[in-house]
């Protein structure tokens, strides 16, 4: 029975630790169940808030065997009940320091944010930084913009903008940009990184230490489950174009503790990473291919990557709406007296509504109204991101097939 009872404490001190990280980190196979199955989100949150009550278990299962062998059983079996406490406590270190994701990433421990250098001011960015992608938010008239390959590695970055606050997060693995409030029923909240769910970056919250899903603001574990954060608009666009639209614009600066986590990040923009889960496949709908995802009037639809290149521009019907997604063209610099052009941007869109509407207007050579027919755009909201992020959270997603 004393060595039932060991063994039986040696496991719940060992698989519990294991289960609750590997579920939500990407360990081989545990980021692959399908779409709809939060199961594994379930287990390892349950594990997360009771790990203490089974922590107490396992440990009065094992010690009252450990002190026994220890003071009565022969070297051998003194042996046999050391090995596996230490094994538990390597494990406890590992799956508590090591492998935690808020032990792997960290928030920024200075925020610095400045003004892009202005030509008066002798600051002309060269060709590498201006093509640096950002993602930008503006409110109040107030735009801040975050270069991907910081945030990337940070995964969130608290701000306040036009006087609001602003929760501006990305994941590398799914390439998904997004901002929100981080007002949880009616309080200013804070989040920490605490793993992944289908490769896509999860946080917690302070107070009710619920889970939320970082590519739809959604909480699917926890008391709040069911709740989703208010998403703030948000664009990506090179720096270049951030500080053509926004001259008076504030670009969060790389904080000096970190610039060795920055580096991992290089080529990250242009997808020719080295690492496998952040690499860019530039084969059609792969799992790493990019893709624009479109959400509008409730009808989601993907659009290939490779496609929007060829094309630079794409009209399509969704939702019941004319809408268009285009690739940016990098607009001139102004240098002294002259202008020079960027090569064109690969990883800047954007997507507008057409809506078609008569209007009344006076006829400047006869002075009598005529009725004209007028097109106008609206933004939409657009994301890009990996194939396998879009398809997944968006499990009734179209493809946008072009005819040929």
């Amino acid at each position: 029975m004393r060595t039932l009872r060991f063994s039986l404490g040696v496991l719940l001190l060992l698989v519990p630790e294991v289960l609750r990280v590997y579920f939500i980190m990407p360990f081989p196979g545990s980021q692959e169940d399908v779409a709809t199955d939060l199961r594994q989100i379930n287990i390892a949150y349950w594990l997360h808030t009771n790990i203490w009550w089974v922590r107490l278990v396992g440990l009065a299962l094992v010690l009252g065997p450990f002190g026994y062998y220890l003071r009565n059983g022969s070297w051998w079996k003194r042996i046999a009940v050391i090995l596996p406490i230490v094994l538990c406590a390597l494990v406890l270190y590992a799956f508590n320091f090591q492998f935690m994701a808020d032990k792997m990433f960290y928030p920024p421990k200075v925020k610095k944010l400045t003004l892009v250098p202005t030509p008066e001011e002798g600051g002309v960015m060269p060709d590498s930084v201006a093509k640096h992608l950002v993602i930008a938010v503006e409110l109040n008239g107030d735009a801040h913009a975050y270069p991907i390959e910081l945030i990337g590695y940070h995964h969130q970055v608290m701000d306040t903008i036009g006087g609001e606050a602003v929760m501006i997060t990305y994941c590398t693995v799914c390439r998904t940009g997004r901002a929100f409030s981080p007002i949880v029923n009616g309080e200013p909240e804070t989040f920490r990184l605490v793993g992944m769910d289908h490769y896509n970056a999860m946080f917690e919250d302070s107070r009710t230490k619920s889970w939320w899903r970082q590519a739809t603001g959604e909480c699917i574990a926890g008391p709040l489950k069911g709740a989703f954060l208010e998403e703030i608009a948000s664009t990506q666009l090179t720096l270049n174009e951030f500080s053509q639209q926004h001259p008076t614009g504030l670009v969060f600066q790389p904080d000096s503790n970190f610039l060795e986590q920055y580096a991992d990040l290089k080529d990250y923009d242009d997808g020719t990473i080295e690492s496998s889960l952040e690499f860019r496949d530039t084969v059609s709908w792969k799992p790493k291919s990019w893709v624009v995802g479109v959400v509008h009037n409730g009808v989601a639809r993907a659009y290939d990557w490779n496609e929007l290149e060829r094309r630079e521009h794409i009209n399509d019907t969704l939702g019941g709406d004319t809408i268009g997604i285009q690739m940016r063209v990098i607009s001139m610099d102004y240098v002294g007296h002259k202008y020079r052009g960027f090569n064109r941007s690969r990883s800047s869109y954007e997507a507008a509504k057409t809506t078609t509407v008569s209007e009344w207007v006076v006829d400047e050579s006869t002075g009598e109204e005529r009725l004209f027919e007028i097109s106008k755009t609206e933004p939409i909201p657009a994301y890009q991101e990996f194939w396998h992020s879009w398809r997944t959270f968006h499990p009734n997603t179209t493809r946008y097939e072009p005819k040929r």
